[in-house]
């Protein structure tokens, strides 16, 4: 299976174009991680992205004096990262595979140049991923919420 193939069948990006997701391919490999691996951590250099395909990532927040907290679980057909999408280009939130894990990873810098030049594309992604920072920021905020509100029930990240 190629990466165009895998993009085909990705929920995240399936009806776009096919010129789109050649172009999109050509920035893109597939990667694997391992249970305990951390992709990144808030406030590092947000760099990549990435459609998970399968097994499960852990994306959680810092907080002080209880350390990693879980925030959402991405899984298959889910998407991780949106941090390279908007500047200062820095994560807002980690993330741990808990489970052995596949993903198509794209190259951010690249992926954003493409979208410059390509306008449908870039309106058509930018609204995509804007759905998805609404639904991080609601899930960290509801688990803030039951931090503070139940603070012995709220498992940690790892």
């Amino acid at each position: 299976m190629t990466t165009l193939d895998v993009l085909r069948a990705h929920p995240f990006v399936a009806e776009l174009p096919e010129a789109s997701l050649s172009r999109l391919a050509a920035y893109a490999r597939p990667v694997v991680w391992h249970p305990g691996q951390r992709l990144f951590e808030p406030g590092r250099p947000a760099e990549r992205f990435w459609l998970v395909r399968g097994g499960e990532v852990v994306l959680d927040v810092r907080v002080p004096g209880r350390g990693d907290v879980a925030i959402e679980s991405i899984g298959p057909g889910g998407v991780l990262g949106w941090s390279w999408l908007f500047p200062p280009y820095r994560w807002q939130f980690g993330a741990v595979a808990v489970q052995r894990s596949m993903a198509v990873e794209f190259t951010a810098a690249a992926v954003r140049r493409l979208i410059e030049t390509d306008d449908a594309l870039g309106k058509e992604l930018t609204t995509r991923f804007m759905a998805i920072v609404v639904d991080r920021l609601q899930a960290a905020r509801g688990r803030l919420v039951d931090l503070y509100a139940y603070p012995s029930e709220l498992p940690s990240a790892g």
